[in-house]
């Protein structure tokens, strides 16, 4: 895949101030401001896991709306518009990876009890440095990933509010950073619940709309939209046309394990009661993350037909921009002729899905600086207002930076998240599955494997997006094996070869940790705050790193 500069305005969509809308997504913005206020928090549990009180449904409608970003509500439908048959790699990549962690992770995860992905490393492999890997990978992630949520809230702002895209990528982000530096993951989670009914309302009342009033569909868009096959460009059904079937399995793959290395989806299995609440809130978030993905195709088909009849061609080199793409939802709705006011209210689930994510991945990039990095690693006798401090000065700090990088984006929004996945499934991935299910993997093979992971997916990004030239990537045969999104095929592989390898050669870790990790896999029930850590501790002390 080559990324190519987008341009920043999307020419067909109805970039004005419109009263109706404006009022409904300004009411939105104030009732989030207003849960994360009453839900404020003052303490660090508060902040990083809900104190850990959220139960199952509620938890899945917080993983559905953490989930369904902009890259799910509008990015989704963006690729596959623009690419086709290899779009479709997001919806299988995206849902799957559920099913893994359902099975694999998410009771596990919640057993051993700690605060956020980088804590559960450092803890398992008993070392500072892999926590200090971690942590960065976290933030890093919380960057890219946000910087397709801030392109897309500015985009969707412009058809609301008018005016300029910077100016709707300074005011969405500034009220995302000012709620979260308030409220932390519990004013968080209780707007995730929120947010998710405003998306999920918006995305198929939208999706049905358009469908009847256009004649696509009378009863199951969902279904009925394959009978719009046959009349779209060969660029829309054919598969593999714009690219290779190794590159469509690739993302694939790399969106299956980077969902189960994601530490904002993580973090969720940590705010639940139990194990048991961690599995089924899992069932619930994967319900309701299927309501959407089963209906993205039908709403890029139906906004490319709508595009290619009312506006020009879709593809070539007067086709439709990947601004154009990023907004297809909301520009089905506008070319639909439907009223102002309900394509404000589809406009209005983008911008609630955005919010949410960019909610969960802020939280976990401040959990990672001030308690991975700040209090375990640069000053263990932080006091929990320290600790916040430096939290909420986190949020400020990435939202600045997030900011600055979307006024002028280097890709879709969906292509954008990607890359968090693919560095997610090469570097926190094999060490979240092998931690947790091979209780042999020890401190050096885990830092092999990190380090490995995050090699080859720098590597990737610089040879695609940094170091390309405008023929392509800077070693075409590198992107062929290891493309940005698609990364991990190949790449995941190798470090768990690694990690393992190593781990063979090296000492085997402690019997405290393996007792932990067998304690992860127990059917016997811990308590609300118990953590593996706390039922085989003899001796009060935590895990700490000695590297």
């Amino acid at each position: 895949m080559t990324f190519v500069p987008l341009p920043l305005l999307p020419d067909a969509l109805n970039a004005s101030f419109k009263i109706v809308p404006a009022v409904m997504v300004s009411g939105m913005l104030l009732l989030f401001l207003g849960i994360g206020y009453a839900f404020r928090v003052a303490d660090t549990e508060g902040l990083w896991v809900a104190g850990r009180s959220i139960g199952n449904v509620e938890n899945g409608m917080a993983i559905g709306s953490n989930w369904m970003s902009a890259a799910s509500y509008l990015g989704m439908a963006a690729l596959i518009a623009l690419s086709g048959y290899y779009g479709l790699a997001f919806v299988v990549g995206w849902s799957t990876g559920y099913f893994v962690l359902l099975i694999f992770m998410a009771a596990q995860m919640r057993r051993f009890g700690k605060y956020t992905a980088p804590d559960f490393v450092g803890d398992r492999f008993n070392s500072d440095t892999a926590r200090a890997i971690g942590a960065l990978t976290t933030i890093l992630i919380g960057f890219v990933y946000s910087v397709g949520q801030a392109r897309g809230m500015g985009l969707v702002g412009l058809y609301v509010f008018g005016g300029d895209y910077a100016t709707m990528v300074i005011l969405m982000m500034g009220i995302t950073v000012g709620y979260l530096a308030l409220s932390g993951m519990l004013g968080a989670t209780k707007n995730m619940a929120v947010q998710y009914v405003i998306l999920i309302v918006a995305f198929l009342a939208g999706l049905y709309a358009v469908g009847y009033t256009q004649g696509y569909s009378t009863f199951l868009p969902q279904i009925e939209y394959g009978a719009l096959l046959s009349s779209l460009d060969s660029e829309f059904t054919a598969p593999f046309r714009g690219n290779s079937y190794y590159l469509w399995i690739a993302t694939a793959f790399s969106l299956i394990v980077g969902t189960c290395g994601l530490p904002h989806v993580l973090v969720r299995f940590y705010t639940v009661k139990s194990e048991r609440t961690a599995r089924w809130s899992t069932v619930w978030g994967l319900f309701f993350i299927c309501l959407l993905y089963l209906s993205a195709p039908a709403f890029a088909a139906f906004g490319t037909d709508l595009y290619a009849n009312k506006v020009g061609p879709v593809y070539g080199a007067n086709g439709m921009s990947g601004a154009e793409g990023d907004v297809i939802v909301v520009l089905a709705a506008q070319l639909a002729n439907l009223p102002t006011w309900f394509v404000g209210l589809v406009a209005a689930g983008g911008i609630a899905a955005a919010i949410a994510t960019t909610a969960g991945l802020f939280i976990a990039a401040s959990s990672a600086a001030a308690h991975d990095i700040y209090t375990n690693i640069v000053n263990p006798d932080a006091t929990q207002r320290q600790q916040l401090i430096v939290g909420r000065a986190t949020i400020v700090a990435l939202g600045a930076i997030v900011t600055v990088t979307a006024l002028d984006p280097p890709a879709l929004v969906g292509e954008l998240v990607a890359l968090a996945f693919s560095l997610a499934g090469l570097v926190l991935f094999p060490m979240f599955f092998l931690g947790l299910w091979w209780e042999n993997t020890n401190r050096q093979g885990a830092l092999a494997g990190m380090t490995t992971g995050l090699l080859i997916w720098t590597a990737a990004v610089f040879n695609e997006l940094i170091l390309a030239t405008e023929a392509g990537p800077l070693v075409p045969a590198y992107a062929e094996i290891f493309p940005a999104v698609g990364a991990a095929l190949a790449g995941t592989p190798i470090v768990f070869a690694v990690t393992i390898g190593v781990s063979l050669v090296t000492d085997e870790p402690p019997e405290r940790i393996k007792r932990i990790v067998r304690q992860c896999h127990s059917p016997e029930p811990m308590g609300q705050q118990q953590s593996a850590e706390d039922v085989v501790s003899t001796d009060g002390g935590r895990v700490s790193g000695d590297d």
